[in-house]
């Protein structure tokens, strides 16, 4: 799939989906409940919010991948819970985009006169089209709605900024700060699409940089607006209207715009579940295209368009699904879906702990989350209130749909797909057993390669056909040079004993290159075309014997004169690579001899590509 949605892409898709019932709808019902306070409950729900999306941005800058949390939770807890995760987040973000739909058809009646259902099914028929157009065409007009959006919030805020009643905000927490506080389990659906971003991060330019920049500058420039819009509404229209309201915004604009003013709020709450709705078919969508890509549903779901490369057979169920959703009472069944969202959030902060603590080298996010294990411990521990603040039904519908997942997997994926996950490694860690296979680490890697679009240079080539040594005991320079000249012999045939003459010759005469603690020797062959490398990982230590200490790493370089050049790159790239503060932590840290390959074409330097013109060869 390609990658056409940059850093403003990935801005305006979380907000507009975090900028709709809860901004435009939510405020009267949490008011009722909390008083002028509920400013608070937004203000909590959004930190809650955070911890959330400061680890899924990391997760996803280290895999960015379609699919969202599905994919993740998959290679982090195992395909059974990551198929529950996946279907359940596909229908809990194609939920939140019908009922857009519904709110979009409710607020235009303001406008236009026509049936709120009929106006939801032509306007989900409009975004099916758009999707099916590709997700750049999407990406621009879901921008150019939030960033009308944007304008209208702020022109609101400043408006009604001079209008605020004090005496509205009296008594400040009528309900005490209890209530306060299960009011921000009900705001917090308010945050939901600022995950929408992971489903779509396989389509993201430049994914290391532009998606935790962009969550965090949406989760920010949304919190302010929420905090805003709600302290101003609070304070223009009072509880004797606010708490009865199911459109607040819109009241609000009418107190000081009059009667256009709630035509222009009811626009911006149209537009809101417009962009809602959309990102909803497009984010959506992806969870079912990840499913059939590790066999977890049947292929046909994952199939691309030759032209745009869009995933239509998802594209086409997610919105059949969406439209059918119109014609059923499913107030119950959303706020279930609520509730997957807070598991979502939950299971990431969970994920960043295994991830970690796993230990996979190849687990390389290109951002961090601060505060750790501290953030995903208080994001856990927080979310699990949230889940309880929901009440028992919302649960029990909860657990009926994890067991709908569960034997779904059972019957289906199961037989279909094996796939290894960090929780084997972290437990493999803690027994001290080999129980992972590495498949988990060349994923990873190979995704790594992708998001930084690492080209495949020669040095790559020559770490691929390298023999790597793994050598458990200590070593002296005897043993070392012997190991050295014995995989020479093997590999090209060369004089073993002439071998080990010439690596002491060099070693005494000082020409050994010692790059940051790691050496590195090289020997001249009479014939044309050698170049080839021996790597040895010494667990113990290699005493060279020149009284500066042991290494763990020795690297022989066998080349002809006619490859010196080649001798020389692989020297800089050697250096470059060394130099990286993890090198020996890793090093010493890699499973195995795929693992070591790993570390040196995965690491730090500048790469050395060549490019081919029109008609060369």
């Amino acid at each position: 799939m390609g990658k056409k949605i940059g850093l403003g892409g990935v801005f305006c898709l979380a907000s507009g989906a975090m900028i709709s019932s809860g901004l435009f709808v939510l405020p009267g019902l949490a008011h009722a409940l909390a008083g002028p306070a509920v400013v608070f409950s937004y203000f909590l729900a959004g930190l809650l919010a955070a911890t959330g999306m400061l680890s899924v941005a990391e997760i996803i800058t280290a895999m960015p991948r379609a699919g969202g949390d599905y994919f993740y939770i998959t290679r982090t807890l195992g395909p059974a819970a990551g198929t529950v995760a996946g279907l359940l987040s596909w229908f809990s973000l194609a939920l939140k985009g019908s009922f857009a739909l519904i709110g979009i058809g409710a607020f235009s009646r303001l406008i236009v006169p026509l049936d709120p259902l009929i106006t939801g099914l032509i306007c989900l028929v409009v975004f099916v089209l758009l999707n099916l157009a590709g997700s750049k065409k999407a990406t621009l007009f879901q921008i150019v709605l939030v960033s009308v959006l944007l304008v209208l919030m702020t022109l609101y805020v400043l408006w009604g900024a001079d209008r605020v009643r004090v005496d509205a905000f009296s008594p400040f927490a009528p309900q005490g700060w209890d209530a306060v506080l299960a009011t921000s389990g009900l705001v917090f659906v308010s945050y939901g699409g600022l995950l929408n971003v992971a489903s779509v991060a396989e389509e993201v330019k430049d994914p290391g940089r532009n998606i935790h920049l962009g969550m965090i500058l949406s989760l920010t420039v949304v919190m302010i607006f929420y905090l805003s819009m709600v302290f101003v509404t609070s304070g223009v229209l009072g509880p004797e209207i606010l708490d009865n309201s199911l459109t607040p915004i819109s009241d609000g604009a009418q107190t000081f715009w009059g009667k256009p003013g709630l035509l222009i709020m009811s626009v911006a709450a149209t537009l809101a579940f417009v962009s809602t709705a959309n990102s909803g078919v497009m984010s959506a969508s992806r969870y079912l295209l990840a499913l059939s890509r590790d066999e977890l549903l049947p292929g046909f779901f994952g199939r691309l368009s030759r032209r745009s490369s869009i995933p239509y057979i998802a594209i086409l169920i997610t919105g059949g699904f969406m439209g059918a959703s119109l014609f059923l009472g499913l107030e119950g069944l959303v706020k279930a879906a609520s509730t997957v969202l807070i598991l979502a959030n939950l299971l990431a902060n969970v994920c960043v702990i295994i991830l970690r603590e796993s230990r996979l080298l190849n687990y390389r996010p290109k951002f961090l989350a601060p505060l750790y294990p501290w953030l995903q411990l208080m994001g856990v521990a927080g979310f699990v209130v949230l889940l309880l603040e929901m009440g028992w039904q919302a649960l029990l519908t909860s657990l009926l749909l994890v067991s709908c997942g569960l034997v779904f997997y059972w019957l289906y994926g199961r037989v279909k797909s094996e796939r290894e996950y960090a929780l084997i490694h972290l437990v493999e860690r803690v027994l001290d057993k080999e129980l992972a296979k590495g498949v988990l680490e060349s994923e990873l890697k190979q995704i790594v390669k992708e998001r930084d679009e690492l080209c495949q240079d020669q040095f790559d080539d020559v770490v691929e056909k390298a023999v790597v040594l793994d050598i458990e005991g200590p070593l002296d320079r005897e043993k070392l040079f012997s190991l050295l000249a014995g995989a020479a012999h093997q590999m090209l045939d060369m004089d073993e004993e002439a071998c080990l003459k010439e690596l002491h010759q060099k070693e005494e005469h000082g020409s050994s290159v010692m790059l940051s603690g790691v050496g590195v020797s090289d020997l001249l062959v009479n014939r044309n075309g050698v170049f080839q490398m021996v790597a040895v990982r010494s667990r113990n230590g290699i005493d060279l014997g020149h009284g500066a200490g042991s290494e763990h790493a020795f690297f022989l370089i066998i080349s002809s004169m006619d490859r010196r050049n080649s001798y020389l790159q692989t020297i800089g790239a050697l250096a470059q690579v060394v130099q990286d503060q993890l090198f020996e932590h890793r090093w010493m840290k890699a499973r195995d001899s795929r693992g070591l390959r790993d570390l040196l074409i995965l690491g730090d330097r500048r790469r050395v590509c060549t490019v081919s013109f029109p008609g060369t060869a």
